[in-house]
Formats: C-alpha cells, structure tokens, sequence
C-alpha cells in the first residue's frame, strides 16, 4: 500500500492531503523522514505524522441517523452531545462528510476514508443532498422561482435546485451546494420560519427507515452508487 494510501486509510484526509503531509517532510518511517511518494511501508514499520504514531485501519463506512441536539463535531466546547456520542467507542477515527447543523436531522455518512470524503464534498462533482423542510405557515409555490435562481448568501448565489410540495407547510427540497445554514437562510430570505429539516438523502443513498440516533453500515453496492465520478 502506498504511502499517501496508508495515511488516509488511518483518517488523516484525503490522498491529497496526505502527499502534501509527506512533501513536507511530515512523515517518518522508522524514524527517517520520508518524502518518497512511492513509498509502501511494510508490516511492522512505525510510521509517524508530526511524531505520533500512525496506524492503518480497515476502511469503515456507515450511515448514521443525526437526531437534532447533536452538532456534527467530536467535541463542543459548550459541551453539547455529538454524533459520536452515538457511535461504539472501538470504531476507529471516523470523520463525518460535511455537516448539519445542531438542529437539523437526518442522513450523515462516517467514514476512515479521506478520498470518498473528498469526492462527495468536492464542488466539481455537485453532488445532490434531499431534505424534508417543515414550515411556520402554507408554502407559496410561486416563491419556487426565487430559490431556483438564487439568493446572495456569503458572497455567493445560493440555489436550491428543485421544490417539491408534499403537504401545504412541508416542502421537499435538492440542492447542490454546502453553505452554511443554506435552507434555513433561504427561506428566512423569503418570510419563512424552518421548524423542522430533515436530510433524506445524499447523492443515490437514501436515509430509509433507519431509526433517529442509529446507524448501520454501508453495503457494498451503496458504497458503489455514492462514487460521484460515474455520474459525469
């Protein structure tokens, strides 16, 4: 195994990320700094990042059900419960792809593996994320133009790219962009209140009947379905 392949398998980011740790002279192998992209350590190598030692897992990807209350980070300094809270404490490093909000619910992927993470998060593959919006009052279809052509938020125009109504106060709705509190901006934008937001799905994985603060692990052909590079 490669080693900017051994350094990701160990939750350290993406391969990218990782030849950037070995060109800077990061890494050691056996207590020599290598710069060798080519390098494969071997079994029984002590391979060092800024000098802790690094061990290669097994890569691991699971879907978890994010109940509200709990912000996507490994620790909060206000001391509020986390996602990983959740999750049995003889997992390896895991990392979440991307996030949602304290209050916001639904479909969040863990995974060791900085490449897959790279990929769904990457602008360039513009990968579709499903949320069930519930509204204050009635939605005004007419409203749907203006979130499709794009309210400035940060800067930047944010889209939502579809709008469906499900009942008159909850709506369903795709995007392909990560701004921060993206929906529930949006919609304040416009007059409304977001009482409840639910992500449902992400890219072709669906959030399904998997109960609030659970998780499961990826099956093999979910996992095939989530590489955004075949979509192009």
């Amino acid at each position: 195994m490669r080693l900017n392949r051994f350094l990701a398998a160990a939750g350290l980011g993406s391969r990218r990320h990782c030849d950037e740790l070995i060109a800077a002279g990061s890494v050691t192998i056996n207590g020599r700094v290598c710069t060798d992209f080519s390098a494969q350590p071997a079994e029984g190598d002590h391979v060092k990042v800024g000098g802790k030692l690094v061990r290669s897992e097994r890569p691991l990807y699971i879907v978890l059900h994010k109940p509200a209350g709990f912000v996507s980070t490994r620790s909060d300094p206000n001391a509020r419960d986390t996602i990983f809270d959740l999750l049995p404490p003889k997992f390896p490093r895991l990392f979440n792809i991307g996030r949602l909000d304290a209050q916001t619910e639904g479909l969040l992927i863990l995974t060791n593996d900085g490449d897959l993470a790279q990929r769904l998060t990457h602008p360039r593959y513009k990968v579709e994320k499903e949320y069930e919006v519930t509204l204050d009052r009635p939605w005004d279809p007419s409203l749907a133009l203006k979130l499709r052509s794009g309210i400035m938020l940060d800067g930047q125009r944010a889209r939502i790219e579809n709008v469906h109504v499900i009942r008159p106060t909850r709506v369903r709705v795709v995007l392909r962009q990560g701004i921060n509190r993206q929906i529930r901006r949006m919609f304040f934008a416009l007059g409304y209140e977001v009482e409840k937001l639910i992500r449902t799905r992400l890219g072709h994985l669906r959030l399904g009947d998997l109960p609030r603060g659970h998780w499961r692990p990826l099956s093999r052909s979910e996992l095939k379905s989530l590489d955004p590079r075949k979509a192009l």
